[in-house]
Protein backbone atom coordinates (compact mmCIF):
# COMPACT_ATOMS: atom_id res chain seq x y z
CA UNK A 1 0.00 0.00 0.00
CA UNK A 2 1.30 3.54 -0.70
CA UNK A 3 0.40 6.04 2.17
CA UNK A 4 -0.23 9.45 1.91
CA UNK A 5 3.05 12.01 1.80
CA UNK A 6 0.88 15.26 1.48
CA UNK A 7 -1.94 14.40 3.86
CA UNK A 8 -2.11 17.66 6.14
CA UNK A 9 -0.03 19.76 3.83
CA UNK A 10 -0.90 19.92 0.67
CA UNK A 11 -4.71 18.94 1.46
CA UNK A 12 -6.74 17.98 5.21
CA UNK A 13 -5.04 15.24 6.87
CA UNK A 14 -8.38 13.91 8.43
CA UNK A 15 -11.77 12.59 6.07
CA UNK A 16 -13.82 14.56 7.43
CA UNK A 17 -11.35 17.90 7.40
CA UNK A 18 -10.58 16.41 3.66
CA UNK A 19 -14.55 16.20 2.56
CA UNK A 20 -15.33 19.82 3.95
CA UNK A 21 -11.83 21.38 1.96
CA UNK A 22 -13.38 19.46 -0.97
CA UNK A 23 -15.96 20.70 -1.08
CA UNK A 24 -15.26 24.14 -0.26
CA UNK A 25 -13.41 23.85 -3.05
CA UNK A 26 -16.58 23.38 -5.13
CA UNK A 27 -18.44 25.78 -3.69
CA UNK A 28 -15.39 28.64 -4.14
CA UNK A 29 -15.74 31.45 -6.75
CA UNK A 30 -13.07 29.87 -8.95
CA UNK A 31 -14.81 26.71 -8.48
CA UNK A 32 -18.14 26.05 -10.44
CA UNK A 33 -19.82 27.37 -7.37
CA UNK A 34 -21.82 23.72 -7.06
CA UNK A 35 -21.44 20.37 -5.40
CA UNK A 36 -21.68 17.17 -7.85
CA UNK A 37 -25.28 16.51 -7.75
CA UNK A 38 -26.89 13.31 -6.84
CA UNK A 39 -27.96 12.09 -10.85
CA UNK A 40 -25.43 10.90 -12.85
CA UNK A 41 -25.64 10.60 -16.63
CA UNK A 42 -25.19 6.74 -18.58
CA UNK A 43 -23.16 8.24 -21.14
CA UNK A 44 -19.27 10.14 -20.76
CA UNK A 45 -17.61 12.16 -23.07
CA UNK A 46 -15.18 13.31 -21.26
CA UNK A 47 -11.87 11.36 -22.16
CA UNK A 48 -9.36 13.41 -20.07
CA UNK A 49 -8.79 16.26 -17.89
CA UNK A 50 -5.80 18.88 -17.72
CA UNK A 51 -5.79 19.13 -13.59
CA UNK A 52 -3.53 21.58 -11.57
CA UNK A 53 -1.76 19.84 -8.50
CA UNK A 54 -0.83 22.66 -5.79
CA UNK A 55 -2.09 22.66 -2.46
CA UNK A 56 -5.83 22.74 -2.24
CA UNK A 57 -6.06 26.35 -0.56
CA UNK A 58 -4.46 27.64 -3.84
CA UNK A 59 -5.46 25.51 -6.83
CA UNK A 60 -8.66 23.25 -5.34
CA UNK A 61 -11.36 25.43 -6.07
CA UNK A 62 -10.04 25.57 -10.46
CA UNK A 63 -9.36 21.33 -9.99
CA UNK A 64 -12.47 21.38 -8.73
CA UNK A 65 -14.50 22.55 -12.05
CA UNK A 66 -12.98 19.53 -13.51
CA UNK A 67 -14.10 17.03 -11.35
CA UNK A 68 -17.48 18.48 -11.42
CA UNK A 69 -17.26 17.54 -15.40
CA UNK A 70 -16.80 13.58 -14.32
CA UNK A 71 -18.89 13.71 -11.35
CA UNK A 72 -21.87 14.59 -14.37
CA UNK A 73 -20.82 11.76 -16.45
CA UNK A 74 -20.69 7.93 -16.51
CA UNK A 75 -18.21 6.65 -13.51
CA UNK A 76 -15.19 4.87 -15.89
CA UNK A 77 -13.82 1.94 -14.31
CA UNK A 78 -9.79 3.35 -14.47
CA UNK A 79 -8.68 6.52 -14.54
CA UNK A 80 -5.05 7.06 -15.87
CA UNK A 81 -3.29 10.12 -13.79
CA UNK A 82 -0.27 10.99 -15.43
CA UNK A 83 1.76 13.52 -13.56
CA UNK A 84 5.49 15.09 -14.01
CA UNK A 85 8.03 14.03 -11.13
CA UNK A 86 9.45 16.59 -9.12
CA UNK A 87 11.44 14.24 -6.91
CA UNK A 88 13.46 12.98 -9.99
CA UNK A 89 13.64 9.41 -8.12
CA UNK A 90 13.19 6.32 -10.06
CA UNK A 91 12.50 6.03 -14.06
CA UNK A 92 11.97 8.12 -17.15
CA UNK A 93 8.37 7.24 -17.09
CA UNK A 94 7.12 5.14 -13.80
CA UNK A 95 4.16 3.52 -13.99
CA UNK A 96 3.27 2.69 -10.13
CA UNK A 97 2.88 -0.65 -9.20
CA UNK A 98 1.52 -0.71 -5.84
CA UNK A 99 -1.54 -2.99 -5.09
CA UNK A 100 -3.70 0.13 -3.51
CA UNK A 101 -2.96 4.07 -3.00
CA UNK A 102 -4.28 5.21 0.55
CA UNK A 103 -5.65 8.90 1.79
CA UNK A 104 -7.69 10.18 4.22
CA UNK A 105 -10.98 9.43 2.05
CA UNK A 106 -9.68 5.40 2.04
CA UNK A 107 -7.91 2.77 -0.33
CA UNK A 108 -8.47 2.88 -4.29
CA UNK A 109 -7.22 -0.18 -6.27
CA UNK A 110 -3.97 -0.22 -8.93
CA UNK A 111 -4.81 -1.09 -12.08
CA UNK A 112 -1.95 -3.23 -12.64
CA UNK A 113 -3.45 -5.26 -15.76
CA UNK A 114 -4.07 -1.92 -17.26
CA UNK A 115 -0.35 -0.99 -16.69
CA UNK A 116 1.13 -4.28 -17.81
CA UNK A 117 -0.42 -3.77 -21.66
CA UNK A 118 0.81 0.15 -21.16
CA UNK A 119 4.77 -1.06 -20.31
CA UNK A 120 4.67 -4.11 -22.83
CA UNK A 121 3.13 -1.33 -25.47
CA UNK A 122 5.38 1.40 -25.03
CA UNK A 123 9.29 1.98 -25.23
CA UNK A 124 9.37 3.99 -22.14
CA UNK A 125 7.12 3.22 -19.63
CA UNK A 126 8.36 0.88 -16.80
CA UNK A 127 7.31 -0.42 -13.76
CA UNK A 128 8.73 1.77 -11.09
CA UNK A 129 7.37 2.75 -7.32
CA UNK A 130 10.51 4.30 -6.38
CA UNK A 131 9.49 7.83 -8.36
CA UNK A 132 5.96 7.81 -6.65
CA UNK A 133 7.15 7.10 -3.38
CA UNK A 134 7.19 11.41 -2.11
CA UNK A 135 5.73 12.35 -5.05
CA UNK A 136 2.48 15.09 -4.88
CA UNK A 137 1.31 16.02 -8.29
CA UNK A 138 -0.48 12.31 -9.23
CA UNK A 139 -1.98 12.02 -5.39
CA UNK A 140 -3.82 15.09 -4.75
CA UNK A 141 -5.81 13.78 -7.89
CA UNK A 142 -7.01 11.00 -6.20
CA UNK A 143 -9.36 12.71 -3.03
CA UNK A 144 -10.87 14.26 -5.67
CA UNK A 145 -11.75 11.46 -7.44
CA UNK A 146 -12.88 9.35 -4.32
CA UNK A 147 -15.02 12.31 -3.58
CA UNK A 148 -17.05 11.67 -7.27
CA UNK A 149 -16.38 8.13 -7.48
CA UNK A 150 -16.19 6.36 -4.04
CA UNK A 151 -14.59 3.25 -4.08
CA UNK A 152 -16.01 2.66 -8.02
CA UNK A 153 -13.19 2.83 -9.72
CA UNK A 154 -9.13 2.14 -10.34
CA UNK A 155 -6.67 4.20 -10.89
CA UNK A 156 -3.33 3.82 -12.80
CA UNK A 157 -0.30 6.27 -11.42
CA UNK A 158 2.16 7.62 -14.44
CA UNK A 159 5.23 9.68 -13.01
CA UNK A 160 7.40 11.29 -16.17
CA UNK A 161 10.71 12.37 -15.25
CA UNK A 162 11.24 13.07 -19.59
CA UNK A 163 9.11 14.74 -20.38
CA UNK A 164 10.36 15.22 -24.34
CA UNK A 165 7.13 15.11 -26.98
CA UNK A 166 8.48 11.86 -28.70
CA UNK A 167 8.71 10.31 -24.83
CA UNK A 168 5.38 12.21 -24.14
CA UNK A 169 3.57 10.69 -27.25
CA UNK A 170 4.85 6.99 -27.27
CA UNK A 171 3.63 7.07 -23.99
CA UNK A 172 0.60 8.90 -24.99
CA UNK A 173 -0.18 5.73 -27.39
CA UNK A 174 0.48 3.24 -24.82
CA UNK A 175 -2.13 4.86 -23.00
CA UNK A 176 -4.51 4.93 -25.46
CA UNK A 177 -4.01 1.07 -26.89
CA UNK A 178 -4.22 -0.15 -23.63
CA UNK A 179 -7.82 1.89 -22.95
CA UNK A 180 -9.14 0.82 -26.06
CA UNK A 181 -13.06 -0.56 -25.77
CA UNK A 182 -12.17 0.19 -22.01
CA UNK A 183 -13.93 2.36 -20.16
CA UNK A 184 -11.40 5.22 -18.86
CA UNK A 185 -10.14 8.74 -18.31
CA UNK A 186 -7.00 9.82 -18.58
CA UNK A 187 -6.20 13.00 -16.06
CA UNK A 188 -3.19 15.50 -16.98
CA UNK A 189 -1.32 16.83 -13.74
CA UNK A 190 0.14 20.09 -14.77
CA UNK A 191 0.59 23.92 -13.02
CA UNK A 192 0.76 26.48 -15.16
CA UNK A 193 3.56 29.44 -15.42
CA UNK A 194 5.37 29.90 -11.81
CA UNK A 195 6.69 32.79 -9.98
CA UNK A 196 6.01 35.32 -12.45
CA UNK A 197 3.84 38.51 -12.65
CA UNK A 198 0.12 37.92 -12.42
CA UNK A 199 -0.01 39.77 -16.36
CA UNK A 200 3.02 37.63 -17.87
CA UNK A 201 1.68 34.39 -16.54
CA UNK A 202 -1.43 35.38 -17.78
CA UNK A 203 -0.14 35.58 -21.37
CA UNK A 204 2.12 33.28 -21.29
CA UNK A 205 -0.41 30.96 -20.34
CA UNK A 206 -2.98 31.80 -22.84
CA UNK A 207 -0.13 30.73 -25.43
CA UNK A 208 -0.32 26.84 -23.98
CA UNK A 209 -3.85 27.02 -23.66
CA UNK A 210 -4.00 28.01 -27.27
CA UNK A 211 -2.18 25.05 -28.03
CA UNK A 212 -4.00 22.10 -25.31
CA UNK A 213 -7.35 23.21 -26.77
CA UNK A 214 -6.30 22.77 -30.22
CA UNK A 215 -5.18 19.29 -29.30
CA UNK A 216 -1.65 19.90 -30.82
CA UNK A 217 0.72 18.38 -28.41
CA UNK A 218 3.84 19.24 -30.68
CA UNK A 219 2.71 23.05 -30.75
CA UNK A 220 2.40 22.67 -26.91
CA UNK A 221 6.42 21.44 -26.94
CA UNK A 222 7.10 24.50 -28.79
CA UNK A 223 5.35 27.02 -27.22
CA UNK A 224 6.43 26.02 -23.81
CA UNK A 225 9.98 25.88 -25.48
CA UNK A 226 9.96 29.10 -27.57
CA UNK A 227 8.67 31.59 -24.39
CA UNK A 228 10.36 29.51 -21.74
CA UNK A 229 6.93 29.11 -19.83
CA UNK A 230 7.59 27.41 -16.78
CA UNK A 231 4.67 24.67 -16.70
CA UNK A 232 5.28 22.02 -14.71
CA UNK A 233 3.89 19.19 -16.66
CA UNK A 234 3.76 19.85 -20.50
CA UNK A 235 4.80 16.18 -21.23
CA UNK A 236 1.83 14.60 -19.20
CA UNK A 237 -0.62 16.77 -21.13
CA UNK A 238 1.20 16.07 -24.32
CA UNK A 239 0.87 12.38 -23.45
CA UNK A 240 -2.51 13.09 -22.60
CA UNK A 241 -4.08 14.59 -25.66
CA UNK A 242 -2.03 12.42 -27.81
CA UNK A 243 -4.28 9.53 -26.28
CA UNK A 244 -7.48 11.16 -26.20
CA UNK A 245 -7.04 12.38 -30.17
CA UNK A 246 -6.02 8.14 -30.73
CA UNK A 247 -9.37 7.37 -28.81
CA UNK A 248 -11.71 9.58 -30.63
CA UNK A 249 -11.59 12.70 -29.18
CA UNK A 250 -12.86 16.09 -31.15
CA UNK A 251 -12.59 18.89 -29.28
CA UNK A 252 -11.03 20.69 -26.05
CA UNK A 253 -13.23 23.01 -23.66
CA UNK A 254 -11.34 25.39 -20.94
CA UNK A 255 -13.29 25.60 -17.69
CA UNK A 256 -11.45 27.64 -15.58
CA UNK A 257 -8.13 29.51 -15.24
CA UNK A 258 -6.66 31.13 -12.39
CA UNK A 259 -3.85 31.61 -10.27
CA UNK A 260 -2.50 31.94 -6.73
CA UNK A 261 -2.91 35.58 -7.18
CA UNK A 262 -6.44 35.14 -7.46
CA UNK A 263 -6.15 33.41 -3.81
CA UNK A 264 -3.64 35.27 -1.96
CA UNK A 265 -4.11 38.84 -3.25
CA UNK A 266 -0.36 39.47 -4.32
CA UNK A 267 -0.36 39.03 -8.00
CA UNK A 268 3.72 39.91 -8.08
CA UNK A 269 4.68 36.66 -8.06
CA UNK A 270 2.01 34.10 -9.14
CA UNK A 271 1.54 30.28 -10.41
CA UNK A 272 -1.29 29.40 -12.79
CA UNK A 273 -3.60 27.10 -12.83
CA UNK A 274 -6.08 25.57 -15.54
CA UNK A 275 -8.64 23.02 -15.90
CA UNK A 276 -9.10 21.49 -19.31
CA UNK A 277 -12.00 18.72 -20.69
CA UNK A 278 -10.40 17.00 -23.38
CA UNK A 279 -13.99 15.11 -24.88
CA UNK A 280 -15.46 13.35 -27.81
Amino acid sequence: MRKPVVAGSFYAGSSAGLQRQIEDCFKHPLGPGTLPGAGRSTERHTLGLVSPHAGYIYSGPVAANGFLRLAAERTPKTVVIVGPNHRGLGAAVAVGREGTWQTPLGTVEVDAALGETIVSGGHWAKWDDLAHSMEHSLEVQVPFLQYIYGSEFKILPIAMLRQELEIAQDLGRAIAAALKGKEGVIIASSDFSHYESQASASKKDRMALEAILALEPARLEETVTSYNITMCGPGPVMAMITSCVALGARKASLLRYGTSGDITGDYSQVVGYASVAVSV
